[in-house]
């Protein structure tokens, strides 16, 4: 990864409270997964940014690297990665994801 995508994720990451990195848009996911956390954080009423990979190839490439996890969408809470899209049904489901969205967006 170059250091300009290493620049532009940590822009992207660091700059917004919730970020995820997704194949489509939050109005029209192009894939389940994304689509599953865009409903998961739509559903908890809550402000996201996103990123749809299908635009740049280096940043689709770039994300894996940066957070050494190999599937598309990425969830970064607060500028710390959390995981993809069963990583989220699971903390969904067990009330773990509003709490770490409460606190990340009292900060």
């Amino acid at each position: 990864m170059t250091p300009e995508v290493q620049a532009r994720i940590d822009n992207m990451v660091n700059n917004n409270k919730i970020f995820v990195f997704m194949k489509g848009t939050k109005l029209m996911p192009m894939c389940g997964f994304s689509n599953n956390v865009v409903q998961i954080f739509n559903s908890l009423g809550v402000p996201f940014e996103t990123f749809d990979v299908l635009e740049d190839p280096e940043i689709r490439q770039g994300i894996k690297e940066y957070s050494s996890w190999p599937t598309i969408p990425q969830v970064y809470i607060k500028g710390e990665f959390i995981g993809g899209s069963d990583v989220m049904i699971e903390l969904y489901q067990n009330n773990e994801l509003q709490q770490m969205v409460e606190v990340a967006l009292a900060s």
